[in-house]
Parts: C-alpha cells; structure tokens; sequence
C-alpha cells in the first residue's frame, strides 16, 4: 500500500504566552500542501529481522537511527498495542527536513492511517489524533490533514475556513538550519489585539500588512538571507509571503503562475504548484 504524505505550512504564527513547563502556547493556521513523501507498508513475511521491522528511507537523507524515525515510532506504537506483524516500510523523502513543513509529522500520521487500514485495527480518526500527539505537536493535524487554526504548543486545532485554490504557491527552502534557540531568541510574547482567525478572513491582499510570523525577528536577522527570499517573494509579485514555521523555509502566495522562478532561485529546493 503506497500513500503520499503531505506538506503544510503555518499562515501567521504569534507566539502569545510563555507556560509554567517552559514552553509556548502559540496561534497559527496550519494549511495542507501538495508537496509530498512516498510512503509504502508491506507486510514481512520471511527474512524478519530480530527488531521487527525493514525501513529504507530514499531521497533526502536523514540522520539519526532508524528506531529514531518518526514512521517507526508510529509503527510500534500501534505494534505494541494491536499485536501487529512485522512490516517493510519504504520511505521516499521529498518534503525538505528542517524547513517548518511538518514532514515528519506527515510521515508519521500517514504511517498511522495507512497501519490502521491494512490491517483493519479500526480506529476513529479520535483515536488516531490521540497516537500522534505522542509523536509530535503537529502531526495529528494530518490525520484529517485540513485547515485550522491550532493553539496551546500547536496541538489544539479548530475548523477554520480558508480557501486558497485558486492561488499559486512558491516554496523555498534555502540551505540553512535554525535552531529553537534561534527562533525565540528575539519574540515578543504578546497576545495580538485582532485575533489571527479574523486576520485570515480578509481578502489575502490585505494579509501583508496584517499577518505576522513572531519568528521573523529572530531567524531575519540571524540569517539575513531567508529575508532576502522574503524580499524577493514579493519583488516577483506575490500578494503574500511569510516564513513558515521557525524555518527556514519561505513561500509565496502568488494569482497566477511565475515564470523562471527556479532561476529566481538557483541552488535552493524550489517548488511551484496550486494551493
């Protein structure tokens, strides 16, 4: 069974209070992409290695172990629970690591589904939601994998309603990697006074002046360069353009195609494609 796991990226981001455990509840809207993975799920049969499991991950390439990986911390959580067989897992990474796009947590969320529908463990999508938040804040967003307005750490969603398929996407991922130290090294907590939902339901014209990433100010000027792709979003006409996430990736938000645009941007991972 092959599925696709997708993107997402953050429209507006505030980071609107610091928690007594250290972390920040924030405000953003996730909204699903068309840039994928590949993930396949087979069972195994012979040749079952003592951990239970084949994974070989293609394309990016990714660090870490292979019991660190996202699509096997689902798989066991599901194994462990529902007596699961031992399964090959093929892993076609194409949504940039490190980037604020969730891939990972799509990987993850995906790998949860598609258990869940080989082998009839017949979970809600509730139950799901709940075996992704052990994973990740984000990744239970892919399991209905559509708009919302997410709050606390980013694991508390809302339906909002947004509609952007009519518009054209540019992403750019530049070569660089920004820590959390990086990204909350200049944020100003603070509660905006027009909440971000409100924001979003105004023409995306007006979302230039209005919608903000609090991370901007930190990882802008650490690395000056992701603001120059900022810049250059909106030299080439978009009608909005943010970092998504901490980083480092940027998108634009376009009314028609761009021409050239991997020429605008040679030597970066560059998509263009409908939202």
């Amino acid at each position: 069974m092959i599925v696709y796991p997708n993107a997402k990226i953050n429209i507006g981001l505030n980071v609107v209070e610091k928690r007594p455990d250290g972390y920040h509840n924030l405000e953003t809207v996730f909204y699903p992409i068309t840039l994928q993975d590949a993930l396949e799920i087979k069972e195994l049969e012979e040749n079952v290695p003592v951990c239970g499991y084949k994974l070989k991950v293609m394309g990016t390439v990714l660090d870490g172990s292979p019991d660190d990986n996202l699509v096997v911390r689902a798989y066991k959580l599901l194994r462990d629970e529902y007596h699961l067989p031992p399964v090959s897992i093929g892993l076609y990474k194409h949504v940039p690591t490190g980037a604020g796009l969730g891939g990972g947590s799509s990987d993850a969320a995906f790998t949860i589904k598609t258990l869940n529908e080989r082998f009839n463990i017949g979970l809600t999508d509730e139950k799901m939601e709940e075996y992704c938040a052990q994973l990740g804040a984000d990744c239970a967003f892919f399991i209905k994998d559509k708009p919302v307005f997410a709050t606390g750490i980013g694991n508390e969603f809302h339906p909002i309603d947004i509609n952007l398929s009519n518009k054209q996407l540019v992403l750019v991922k530049p070569d660089i990697f920004v820590s959390t130290k990086d990204a909350y090294a200049k944020v100003n907590v603070h509660r905006p006074e027009v909440s971000l939902p409100e924001l979003l339901s105004q023409p995306v014209e007006t979302w230039k002046d209005t919608v903000v990433n609090d991370f901007e100010a930190s990882v802008f000027t650490k690395y000056p360069e992701i603001a120059a792709i900022k810049d250059e979003m909106y030299d080439l006409g978009a009608v909005y353009a943010s970092m998504s996430g901490s980083g480092s990736s940027v998108f634009g938000i376009f009314d028609a195609p761009v021409e050239n645009v991997d020429e605008k941007f040679s030597g970066m991972f560059c998509r263009q494609r409908a939202l």
